[in-house]
């Protein structure tokens, strides 16, 4: 839009030293008004440090869900009862991480491949150069992960390399069932958010983020036309419209 009818943003990350991410001020407000009155999960693929680095306007939430639902924070903290229930089901029905992280770094070609990761030992995931990298690979990835009960996940610059129970929709749900929520309100913009946006009763989805860039879509999700800060600010809208019953988790 024009310079002159640009929104005032706030900041809510910093990242070394530099302002990374941002809500408009109509949308700080309205976060705040519905931290008051519902739970609400901030849900990520982040790390816990990643996540850390988050200021959110409102009082900070009693629970959060990173690492794709492999950490329950309850206060800040994380949450032992659900590491080691996280724990048994990826030993019970996935190989183990450093056979696929084994797999990547020796099938990643330098030409492309810019960084190797892990994350919180629970998931790996490359940073490539996007343009350089051949599509073929990561379908076959996708194939050989999927036989090992893993999932595979392209989102920009990065491939995503997920064992299949670690999802968000399965850490969101024990914080339902621990609060005694009727109902799940979620929102997300990329195809990791597939799952809790399934698993919720009612689901929002920017006009930007690999999820509108596939084309997807559900019956009770409402892909929305706004992008960027104008789309958040629309989903906490409507959170707080869809909060004014009791018993909500969004």
């Amino acid at each position: 839009m024009p310079d002159a009818e640009a929104p005032r943003l706030l900041c809510v990350e910093m990242y070394e030293r530099k302002p990374l991410s941002f809500m408009t001020e109509t949308a700080a407000g309205l976060l705040a008004e519905l931290a008051a009155a519902t739970t609400f999960v901030p849900a990520t693929t982040r790390t816990r440090e990643q996540y850390g680095r988050i200021h959110l306007p409102g009082p900070p939430p009693e629970f959060a869900v990173c690492a794709n639902g492999g950490q329950l924070l309850v206060h800040g903290e994380s949450d032992r009862d659900w590491q080691r229930t996280v724990a048994r089901r990826l030993a019970a029905q996935c190989a183990p991480l450093d056979e696929i992280r084994a797999h990547l770094v020796r099938t990643a070609d330098p030409a492309w491949l810019l960084k190797e990761r892990v994350a919180e030992d629970l998931f790996a995931y490359l940073v490539v150069e996007r343009r350089l990298l051949p599509d073929t690979w990561v379908k076959d990835l996708t194939g050989w992960a999927d036989e090992r009960g893993w999932t595979v996940s392209l989102q920009g610059r990065k491939i995503y390399a997920v064992p299949r129970p670690l999802t968000k929709s399965a850490a969101v749900a024990e914080v339902a069932r621990r609060t005694g929520a009727s109902e799940i309100l979620a929102a997300g913009d990329s195809l990791l958010d597939a799952d809790l946006l399934l698993a919720a009763d009612r689901g929002w989805r920017p006009g930007h983020g690999e999820l509108a860039d596939s084309g997807w879509h559900a019956p009770h999700v409402t892909a929305l036309d706004e992008r960027g800060v104008a789309a958040g600010e629309e989903i906490v809208r409507s959170f707080l419209r869809g909060a004014a019953s009791p018993g909500r988790t969004g």
